[in-house]
C-alpha cells in the first residue's frame, strides 16, 4: 500500500512539474535581415546553442526566425541582442554596425543580389 501512494505521488509531482515546463516555453517570430545560407546557419548555430533556446529556425524566403525559448532561462529581448551582434536586424533592433560590417557581402542587405 506504501508503494502505491509513493508510486501515485511521484506520478502526481511529474505531471505538475511536466505542467509547468510548458507554460514556461515560448514561440516567437522575428523579422530579420538574413540573405543567404551562411546568414541561416551563422543564426540557427548562435541560437541553438544558447541556453535556454529550445529551437531556432530560419527562413529565407520571408527572412523570419521562428524561436521556442524557456522564458525563465532567457528572454526576448536577450534573444533580438544575440541577433544584433551577429550583425542582423531583430525586429525593430538594428544590427549591431560592427558585427554588420564584419559580415561577407552575401550577407549584407540585398547582398545576394549583387552578385
Amino acid at each position: 500500500m506504501k508503494n502505491l501512494i509513493f508510486l501515485a505521488l511521484v506520478l502526481l509531482t511529474s505531471l505538475h512539474v511536466g505542467a509547468q515546463k510548458k507554460q514556461s516555453n515560448e514561440v516567437i517570430t522575428i523579422q530579420t535581415t538574413a540573405e543567404c545560407e551562411q546568414c541561416k546557419d551563422r543564426i540557427e548555430s548562435k541560437l541553438n546553442y544558447t541556453k535556454g533556446i529550445k529551437y531556432a529556425q530560419v527562413d529565407l524566403e520571408t527572412k523570419k526566425v521562428k524561436v521556442k525559448f524557456n522564458q525563465q532561462l532567457i528572454k526576448k529581448e536577450e534573444i533580438l541582442q544575440l541577433l544584433s551582434k551577429l550583425g542582423y536586424d531583430a525586429d525593430e533592433l538594428k544590427a549591431d554596425p560592427v558585427a554588420y560590417e564584419a559580415l561577407p557581402a552575401c550577407c549584407k542587405i540585398n547582398g545576394m543580389h549583387q552578385h
